[in-house]
């Protein structure tokens, strides 16, 4: 028993001390249990949240989740901005990048964006606390949880051990899809009156499935060549991104084609 806890306090001890040093003092970056609490307490509101407005009447929350999705938006525009203008300032490869760990101009800068991209992650819990208080619960699906729950770890450990290089990439794909999502939301957010310019909700489920084959491909490209990236965060992203492609095409099937078929 005592060697099973010595073990673990040496594991957890090797997690904390073999991080990136530039990232580490950061917020939320050096331990994974400010994350990990968190994503527990994110767990008990989809949980509870229900239950407790159960006998609420919704909110309507309008002038909040206009200002709360533009704001992602503009995030979104200024995290892809910055991914894809430091990349092209830093001669990036689109084939294999290695991290640059140094405190260089550029290399801070890309660092920084990454845990921008990370913390944007953390902000978007609140997308399910906003269903939940409307009490739009069918919207609170296994797909959203998953999608929004492992995105914390991913990029906790993203800004934590290799925060730029080949990772830019999917934070870079990420924030231009967001982009036009929370545009998206935007609109939606605004009333009734706007669903008549929501037709396109079906073409940014494509974007969405379009963005996880891209990175599956160029996560799994370095896995057959020499690229001084480890192939660790290679394989795990490449798995994952798999998950969420059946996952989004499950719920593409369902939503756009076997919907199509009851009505016909």
């Amino acid at each position: 028993m005592a060697s099973t806890w010595q073990k673990t306090q040496e594991f957890y001890n090797w997690i904390l001390e073999s991080g990136d040093p530039r990232t580490d003092p950061w917020p939320l970056v050096y331990s994974p249990l400010p994350v990990m609490f968190l994503f527990a307490f994110y767990l008990l509101v989809v949980a509870l949240g229900p239950f407790y407005m159960r006998n609420q009447k919704p909110l309507k929350l309008r002038g909040l989740l206009v200002a709360y999705n533009l704001s992602m938006m503009m995030l979104s525009s200024y995290m892809f901005y910055e991914f894809l203008v430091t990349s092209v300032l830093d001669d990036y490869s689109y084939l294999c990048q290695p991290v640059d760990y140094s405190r260089s101009e550029l290399g801070m800068r890309m660092a920084r964006v990454c845990w921008w991209f990370f913390f944007s992650k953390v902000i978007e819990l609140l997308d399910t606390v906003f269903i939940i208080l409307r009490k739009k619960q069918e919207q609170v699906t296994f797909l959203h949880v998953y999608h929004h729950g492992t995105m914390l770890f991913n990029w906790w450990s993203g800004v934590k051990y290799v925060p730029g290089g080949q990772a830019f990439f999917i934070g870079m794909l990420n924030s231009f899809v967001h982009i036009f999502m929370y545009g998206y939301y935007v609109l939606a957010s605004l009333g009734p009156q706007m669903h008549c310019y929501l037709w396109w909700k079906r073409y940014l489920t494509i974007m969405q499935l379009c963005q996880f084959v891209a990175i599956a491909v160029h996560s799994s490209y370095n896995l057959f060549t020499e690229c001084p990236f480890p192939d660790g965060f290679n394989i795990a992203v490449f798995l994952y991104i798999l998950s969420l492609i059946a996952l989004f095409l499950r719920y593409y099937y369902r939503t756009y084609t076997r919907g199509k078929k009851k009505l016909t």
